[in-house]
């Protein structure tokens, strides 16, 4: 009986990704977790990914793509762009999803288990012997306090911390490879050398635009980014592909097509501490994976900003994140192809969906995931938004609907900045009539008064509306006076308290309003 129990306790904590439930999914009003071979042999049923944490799904689309890349044949760079886009066609033309041999052949290929003792899934087993003290479970969890961090509003502590449940683990950990932090961590020393500092993850700060079709199935074929290069000699392998683990002071390898450029550009390392029976993880290393800068690499999910100012490799990086940004102020830079003058560039993979079958682009929609996060260590808040059917007034297919939504845009813009500085100067001219400041009304402050604070949470809601009345229901109003007109009515709303309590208001307050009624668009610039 003792041998019996004995055998029991040896056999190893598991917890395998390719069939136990982790990955959320959605079908109408259906929800469901599934492991990642079921969800690949069901992807044509299911409707969407369901994930409660934006990043997570962010990381995992990337994740899902570079498998849905090797399962279908579309990651071979010498295949001609023609043929690619053809066979990608034909595929989502298909009705029965994918091939069920070639799922079962992939993932009976490579092992995905979270707790494997050699191979565990994106971890690094020699963190048990390199780092000189485990970093604590709740520095894996987002949203966790952990270290000397207060606990704002979070149950937890970090003198008491509770396990998590493997699946959650397991999408901390892709949140951890793409967006994690930089900054100091546990100490981890590799053939004598030993450092204590992160470099923040690729996505780290960034907002990522997914395109969604009807299915999981064809969203999936819809996030494959074809081949751009001009020749790619080395073999692109994802982390689980690899024989193991890189090593942490070899120089990184060249960032390959599709999978290490969606899966492999992390530069944290990780073990995950399980409990006996696999179903919790009770604590984690968390460290850094390479000492050496991140190879430059283009996501193909991310908008790019260029900054003809800067050296050329600075001049291109991704937009950051801003929770207090609307969806509806990034359509124009999905939609609009731009070309080498523009200094915005939109996602590499809208460039790649203009000749899908027309029932599938007709229903195209876009699910934005983003994770405002300053540069080093704190996050702020993470978002998720979703557009409606866009793709039909792409510059591809209506040059003249794109071109509107990008003026209806500028337009918000501008009168939004006219409101603010309007205001914080009538603000400084009713408050103290007499000071200095009055004669730099655009001085950079270090927080907006209170008029212009609140008049800007007013507008912008209002200007989402007047947006989508100009877009579709007003196509010929002109637009900077639909949203200065907006701008007159945030700006009385929120100052008419003022009027009484303050004498000098009324005149501070009707010259503002007079510098957002002449707010005209620009004049077109002179070709000479």
């Amino acid at each position: 009986m003792t041998a019996d129990r004995s055998r029991r306790h040896a056999i190893p904590a598991s917890f395998c990704l390719a069939n136990r439930p982790w990955t959320p999914v959605r079908s109408g009003t259906l929800h469901d977790s599934l492991g990642l071979r079921p969800l690949f042999h069901h992807a044509h049923e299911i409707e969407d990914l369901a994930l409660p944490i934006p990043p997570a799904e962010s990381a995992l689309w990337r994740l899902l793509t570079a498998i849905t890349a090797r399962i279908t044949g579309l990651d071979d760079p010498d295949m001609p762009p023609s043929e690619w886009h053809e066979s990608r066609a034909t595929l989502l033309t298909a009705t029965k999803g994918f091939t069920p041999e070639r799922i079962e052949a992939y993932f009976s290929a490579h092992v995905w288990d979270l707790f494997d003792t050699e191979r565990p899934f994106l971890q690094d087993p020699a963190l048990a012997r390199q780092c000189r003290k485990a970093a604590g479970v709740n520095a894996l969890a987002l949203g966790r306090p952990a270290g000397n961090n207060l606990a704002w509003f979070s149950p937890h502590t970090d003198t008491h911390p509770r396990p998590v449940p493997s699946q959650e683990a397991a999408w901390h950990l892709l949140i951890h490879h793409q967006y994690g932090r930089s900054g100091q961590c546990s100490a981890r020393t590799v053939d004598g050398v030993t450092h204590t500092s992160l470099r923040a993850g690729p996505l780290r700060g960034t907002a990522s635009f997914h395109p969604r079709g009807r299915t999981l199935y064809e969203s999936l074929l819809l996030h494959l980014p074809p081949y751009q290069g001009s020749g790619q000699h080395e073999p692109d392998l994802c982390p689980w592909e690899e024989p193991g683990p890189p090593h942490p002071l070899a120089p990184p390898p060249r960032v390959t097509w599709p999978g290490r450029l969606l899966t492999g550009r992390s530069r944290h390392a990780l073990l995950l501490v399980p409990s006996p029976d696999g179903n919790h993880v009770t604590n984690a290393h968390l460290t850094w994976a390479t000492p050496h800068r991140g190879l430059p690499a283009t996501d193909p999910y991310v908008v790019v900003q260029t900054d003809p100012t800067k050296p050329a490799e600075q001049r291109d990086t991704p937009r950051r994140a801003d929770a207090d940004r609307a969806t509806w102020r990034d359509l124009d830079a999905l939609l609009l192809a731009g070309d080498e003058t523009t200094t915005v560039r939109r996602p590499a993979i809208f460039d790649s969906l203009n000749d899908l079958p027309e029932p599938v682009w007709q229903q195209l929609t876009v699910r934005v995931h983003g994770f405002d996060q300053e540069p080093k260590t704190k996050n702020r808040a993470w978002y998720t938004a979703s557009t409606p059917p866009i793709w039909a007034w792409a510059q591809e297919h209506n040059p003249d609907m794109a071109q509107r939504i990008a003026e209806c845009r500028i337009a918000a813009e501008t009168l939004a900045a006219v409101l603010a500085r309007a205001l914080t100067r009538a603000w400084r001219e009713t408050s103290n009539p007499h000071t200095t400041r009055a004669a730099h009304p655009y001085r950079k402050e270090r927080r907006r008064p209170l008029w212009t604070r609140q008049a800007m949470a007013d507008y912008w809601p209002h200007a989402e509306a007047v947006f989508w009345d100009l877009v579709s229901h007003n196509p010929d109003s002109p637009a900077y006076p639909a949203f200065a007109r907006q701008a007159v009515d945030s700006l009385r709303k929120v100052t008419a308290p003022a009027l009484a309590q303050h004498p000098g208001a009324g005149p501070a307050l009707a010259r503002a309003i007079a510098t957002i009624r002449k707010t005209t668009a620009p004049r077109p610039k002179d070709p000479r």
